[in-house]
């Protein structure tokens, strides 16, 4: 064997095992000092599946924050540590993979049942495990994005497990909120001169209106209806790359569960609007939305919180975000939750 051939497959060798080692090796999460902290990632048992949760926080007896992940499918669990220290020093935050999302995804799982309702039916069991698992009662919902669809629902239907509900980048009249989207992104095509992307989301109104389609979602980022003060896709970029939550085959999950997730749950959120099916919750009732939110319209969330009734309620602008208030304003969103909180165990 010549050395050229030699070192052509000595090459390849070596590429074959950084592919293998970036595939399996072994993921978790950084510790945080202190004696009754906690920073864990596994997956638990939760109505027949594995689900992946993670939990963090500087003193596990802090109040515990549950954080339902939107999409569907699109687990934040990647990229989420870089905006939440803050609340890591006041609460105990988690995060999980839904049934069938992220490490949550199974290759060989039968998910031909999966709907809303199971969703709901895993975060209300999984808000049993921890409090159990933490020794406390004390539980902030917070939903974001679809999330929040499935949160609105876990709340009006087990008011008792959770001391208060937040929506970030609340979802509402779908078709209106893509209505809304829709014109948001033509009038800023129209500001810019872009003739070619009027004439396509022009094109698509028909469809939008019937609700048959939502406006691209590379439109609303294009034109700032998405992120403002960060950029969501470079996070998951770096997150897949470079975080040790997940590894390349995690990366082969989340596609895979985005792809599931949104074919049966985007159908599933348009027959059964939000807006009808919950109106009311017995626990304190936060939206919180970007003002320039078009992902979710602020505009549609703000007259279906008009709608809601609930014993304290608050509707919430950060000024210069879009559809991620928390990560694009995570100082002021640290200190706006903490003072609520403060407010609400009064």
């Amino acid at each position: 064997m010549n050395k050229k051939k030699k070192r052509f497959i000595q090459g390849s060798v070596f590429i074959v095992g950084l592919f293998v080692i970036a595939l399996v090796f072994p993921t978790w999460t950084p510790s945080i000092k202190g004696g009754n902290s906690i920073s864990t990632l596994e997956q638990i048992e939760i109505n027949g599946t594995d689900l992946e949760v993670m939990i963090r926080g500087h003193n596990r007896s802090n109040p515990i924050i549950l954080f339902v992940h939107g999409g569907p499918g699109c687990s934040e669990i990647p990229y989420v540590r870089k905006y939440q220290d803050l609340l890591e020093e006041n609460f105990t935050i988690v995060h999980y993979d839904q049934r069938g999302s992220g490490k949550s995804y199974h290759f060989f799982e039968d998910y031909s049942n999966l709907s809303a309702d199971v969703h709901v039916n895993d975060l209300l069991a999984l808000t049993d495990y921890l409090t159990k698992k933490l020794g406390q009662n004390e539980v902030l919902l917070i939903g974001h994005s679809f999330g929040t669809y499935i949160g609105m629902k876990a709340a009006s239907i087990s008011p008792e497990k959770f001391t208060a509900y937040i929506g970030i980048g609340q979802v509402s009249d779908p078709i209106q909120s893509e209505l809304d989207s829709l014109n948001f992104t033509i009038q800023h095509a129209k500001l810019a001169k872009n003739k070619n992307d009027v004439e396509k989301l022009e094109s698509l109104k028909s469809l939008i209106e019937t609700g048959e389609s939502l406006t691209p979602r590379s439109f609303v980022r294009k034109y700032g209806g998405a992120a403002r003060l960060i950029n969501d896709n470079m996070d998951y970029f770096w997150g897949f790359l470079l975080s040790p939550e997940y590894n390349l085959l995690d990366v082969i999950r989340y596609a895979k569960g985005v792809s599931l997730s949104q074919d049966i749950l985007i159908p599933e959120e348009k027959k059964q609007n939000i807006t009808s099916l919950v109106n009311r919750l017995e626990i304190p009732c936060f939206f919180v939305m970007g003002k320039f939110d078009y992902m979710t319209s602020v505009n549609t969330a703000k007259d279906y919180f008009d709608k809601v009734e609930a014993p304290v309620k608050d509707f919430v602008i950060f000024d210069q975000s879009a559809h991620y208030p928390q990560f694009e304003q995570k100082e002021q969103f640290a200190d706006w939750l903490i003072k609520t909180w403060g407010v609400l165990k009064k």
